[in-house]
C-alpha cells in the first residue's frame, strides 16, 4: 500500500463521513476524520480477511469500540467491498438503515459486534481473543495450522474511563492475549471539553501494570504505525496496546481539535471550507476518491487469493485429521436437541437447584465439548465448575473453566466476545444480586441474538444471613423486563435439569438460569408430560379435585412452599391447583388455548414470588392477589427471614382461604 493509496483511503473516509453526518443532521465526524490513516491501514494493509467470506473463521476480527465513530466502520466496509452499498451510507442514521449511529451487529456483514456503550467492544475482543486461542488450542495441529488470526479494537478515552475495559484489560493481560491489539484513540477530547477535566492519568503505565506492551506514536505516522503493529504481533505473551495521538476531525479547518467535533455535524460552512482544504470536488456529494476504488479493487483480489489458500491448507488439515474434523463440524454446527443423560432426582431429595445445576452442567459439559465458562470468583458457591477440564489459563489454553475473577462488568462482555467469535457455547455465573453490575453485556447479548447462557444463584431472601445486600428482591423484575432474555427459575433440581436443556437448545438469545441457595425437595408432578408442557413456560405441579377453584402461580423455591399450603388445607384444598411458571414470558406467548386451560378464567388467582410484584399484576387479574416482597430484605436465618417477610406455609394458606371466601 502506497502512501497514495493510504491518502485516497482517509480522503474518502473523511469526505463520506462529512457528507453522511451532515445530510443525516446528526452525528460524530470527529473520531473517524480522526482515524481515518489507521482505518486505511488497517483494512488496506492489516487485517487479514476476506470481503467475499466474510463469516470465514480464521479471519481478523476488527471491533471499533467506540461505537460513536460508526462513519469510520462503514466508509472501509464499503471500500473493502462488503455487502454495504453507498446508498446505505447516503441514509446513515435513518430508519431501516444498515448504517444505524452505532455498528449493529449482523446489521451488515463485517460489523462484528454491536458497540457504542463504551469500553463493552473492548471487552469483547478481549473474549474473542480468549476464542481464538482456546479453538487454535484444540484444532491447530504440527503439521497444520488453521485457527490463526488476531484481534484488534479501536478504544478511545471514554473507553478508557469506563470500568468495564480496565476489568476486561486485567484479565487480558493475566492471560498474556498475545493475539489481541488495541489502537487507543489518544486525542485528549471528550463530549464536555478536553479530558483533562476529569482524566488525567497516564494509560500506558495503567496497561504496563496489566501485563500489557505498551507503545506510543503518531496517528499519522503511517509507516510508524505499521512497525508498532509488527512490533505487537512479535509480542506472543502480552496483548498490545498502541497509543496513537490524534486530532479530533482532523481536516476541519475550524473545529478540528474541538470537541464541537465530537458528536455535532460540521455545518455547511465548515465542511465546504473543510472540502476544500482537503481537496474534496464541494459539487460531488459522498465523493470517493479514484484511487481507494483502484486500491481496493486489487486488494479484493489479494485477499482472495488468501482465503484460497486457508480452504486448502483446511480441506488438507481435514483429510489428515478425520476425528478432529468431525469435532469441527459439531463446534460450528447450528445446536439442536442434545442427546444427554441427565442426572436423575428422585423424589422426596432434597437439593439446592444451584447444587442440581452444578450435575446438570457437569452432564452437558461431556455431551456438548465447546461448552465452557467460568464464575466471577464463585464458582464454588455456584457450582459451575466443569470437573476434570482444567482452567483456562496462559499456560493452559485447553482449559474448559473460566476464572473470570471480582469482575462480573467484564466476565459478561467477555462472554459475549467469546459467543460473536463463533465455535463456543459460553456460559458465566455469578449472584443474581450481582446482575445489578453485568446488565450492560446482558442487554446487548438480548439486542445481538447471542446464545450466552448465564447461571444466576442465591435467587432470594434465603440467602439469610447475608442480608439485603447480597438478597435480590428486584432482579426478577429487572431481568423479565430485557427484550429477548429468556429467564427460567426452576423449581426443583428436576425442574433445573429441564431448565440447562432449554437453556442449551435455545440458540436465538441469552438464557439466564436463576437458581436456589437452599434445599429444594424434589415434589411429585401432577402433569405426566410436564417436561414438555414446561417448555411452554408452566404447567400444572399440584393438579385440584375437578375444575379449580383458585390457581396459585408460582416460581422457583415458593412452588413447593404452595404445594405444601394446598396440602395444608386437608379437604379444603381440594379446589387448589398450584401451577410451576419456570418461565412468564415463554408462558405469555404460549398459544392461548393451553394458557387458557392451564390458568382457566373462572378460577381465582394467587401469584406467589419472593420478589416484587411488578410484572404479575396482569397475571393475578381482577380479584386476585401477589405475594411477594416491595422492600429489601433482612440480615439473619433464612427461615426467619423468611417467616419475617411473610414467606411461610400458613402464610400462604390464608391468602389462599381469604381468595375462596
Amino acid at each position: 500500500m502506497e502512501n497514495r493509496d493510504i491518502e485516497a483511503v482517509a480522503l474518502t473516509v473523511r469526505s463520506l463521513t462529512m457528507d453522511a453526518v451532515e445530510k443525516a443532521g446528526s452525528g460524530h465526524p470527529g473520531m473517524p476524520m480522526g482515524m481515518a490513516e489507521l482505518g486505511a491501514l488497517l483494512y488496506g494493509v492489516v487485517l487479514r480477511h476476506n470481503p467475499a467470506e466474510p463469516d470465514w473463521i480464521d479471519r481478523d476480527r476488527f471491533v471499533l469500540s467506540a461505537g460513536h465513530g460508526s462513519m469510520l466502520l462503514y466508509a472501509l466496509l464499503h471500500l473493502a467491498g462488503y455487502d454495504l452499498p453507498l446508498e446505505e451510507i447516503k441514509s446513515f442514521r435513518q430508519l431501516g438503515s444498515k448504517t444505524a449511529g452505532h455498528p449493529e451487529y449482523r446489521a451488515a456483514p463485517g460489523i462484528e459486534t454491536t458497540t457504542g456503550p463504551l469500553g463493552q467492544g473492548f471487552a469483547n475482543a478481549v473474549g474473542m481473543a480468549v476464542a481464538e486461542r482456546m479453538l487454535a488450542h484444540r484444532f491447530n495441529t504440527p503439521e497444520h495450522t488453521i485457527i490463526d488470526h488476531h484481534t484488534y479494537v479501536i478504544s478511545g478515552d471514554g473507553c478508557m474511563m469506563e470500568g468495564v475495559t480496565a476489568e476486561a484489560a486485567s484479565l487480558a493481560g493475566h492471560l498474556g492475549l498475545g493475539k489481541l491489539i488495541a489502537f487507543y484513540d489518544d486525542n485528549s477530547i471528550s463530549i464536555e471539553g478536553s479530558t483533562d477535566l476529569a482524566f488525567t492519568e497516564d494509560v500506558g503505565k495503567r496497561f504496563e501494570g496489566y501485563n500489557w506492551h505498551v507503545c506510543r506514536g503518531d496517528a499519522y505516522d503511517t509507516e510508524g504505525i505499521l512497525r508498532r503493529v509488527e512490533q505487537a504481533k512479535a509480542e506472543a505473551d502480552r496483548p498490545s496496546l498502541i497509543r496513537l495521538t490524534s486530532t479530533i476531525g482532523r481536516g476541519a479547518p475550524s473545529k478540528a481539535g474541538s470537541h464541537e467535533t465530537h458528536g455535532a455535524p460540521l455545518g455547511e460552512e465548515e465542511v465546504a471550507a473543510a472540502k476544500k482544504a482537503l481537496g474534496i470536488p464541494g459539487d460531488q456529494p459522498f465523493y470517493i476518491h479514484p484511487g481507494a476504488v483502484e486500491f481496493f479493487s486489487r486488494r479484493r483480489g489479494e485477499l482472495e487469493k488468501e482465503h484460497v489458500r486457508w480452504e486448502s491448507a483446511f480441506s488438507a488439515w481435514a483429510g489428515k485429521n478425520p476425528e478432529l474434523h468431525q469435532q469441527w463440524k459439531a463446534f460450528f454446527a447450528p445446536a439442536g436437541r442434545v442427546d444427554v443423560e441427565l442426572p436423575a432426582f428422585p423424589v422426596g431429595e432434597k437439593v439446592a437447584t444451584r447444587a442440581a445445576g452444578g450435575k446438570v452442567l457437569n452432564a452437558f459439559a461431556k455431551a456438548v465439548p465447546n461448552l465452557v465458562g467460568g464464575a466471577a470468583d464463585l464458582a464454588p458457591s455456584t457450582k459451575t465448575l466443569i470437573a476434570d477440564a482444567g482452567d483456562f489459563q496462559r499456560d493452559n489454553p485447553g482449559g474448559r473453566n473460566m476464572r473470570f475473577g471480582v469482575r462480573e462488568h467484564g466476565m459478561g462482555a467477555v462472554t459475549n466476545g467469546m459467543a460473536l467469535h463463533g465455535g463456543l457455547r459460553p456460559f458465566c455465573s455469578t449472584f443474581f444480586v450481582f446482575t445489578d453490575y453485568m446488565r450492560p453485556p446482558v442487554r446487548l447479548a438480548s439486542m445481538m441474538g447471542l446464545a450466552v447462557i448465564y447461571v444466576f444463584t442465591h435467587d432470594s431472601i434465603y440467602v439469610g444471613e447475608d442480608g439485603p445486600t447480597h438478597e435480590p428482591v428486584e432482579h426478577l423484575a429487572a431481568m423479565r423486563a430485557v427484550p429477548g432474555l429468556t429467564v427460567l427459575r426452576p423449581g426443583d433440581a428436576e425442574e433445573t435439569a429441564l431448565a440447562w436443556l432449554m437453556a442449551i437448545e435455545n440458540t436465538d438469545g441469552p438464557t439466564a438460569l436463576v437458581l436456589t441457595r437452599q434445599k429444594l425437595e424434589v415434589y411429585p408432578k401432577a402433569d405426566e408430560s410436564w417436561r414438555e408442557t414446561a417448555r411452554l413456560g408452566a404447567y400444572t405441579a399440584r393438579e385440584a379435585e375437578g375444575n379449580p377453584r383458585i390457581v396459585v402461580i408460582a416460581t422457583g423455591s415458593e412452588v413447593s412452599l404452595a404445594v405444601k399450603a394446598a396440602e395444608a388445607m386437608g379437604a379444603a384444598g381440594a379446589g387448589v391447583r398450584v401451577v410451576s411458571m419456570i418461565c412468564r414470558e415463554r408462558f405469555l406467548a404460549a398459544p392461548e388455548d393451553y394458557r387458557r386451560s392451564l390458568v382457566p378464567s373462572g378460577a381465582k388467582r394467587l401469584v406467589v414470588e419472593a420478589g416484587v410484584s411488578l410484572g404479575w399484576e396482569g397475571m393475578a387479574g381482577e380479584g386476585g392477589d401477589i405475594l411477594s416482597i416491595e422492600r429489601f430484605g433482612e440480615s439473619g436465618p433464612a427461615a426467619a427471614v423468611a417467616e419475617h417477610l411473610g414467606f411461610t406455609v400458613e402464610s400462604v394458606r390464608k391468602r389462599i382461604e381469604s381468595l375462596l371466601g
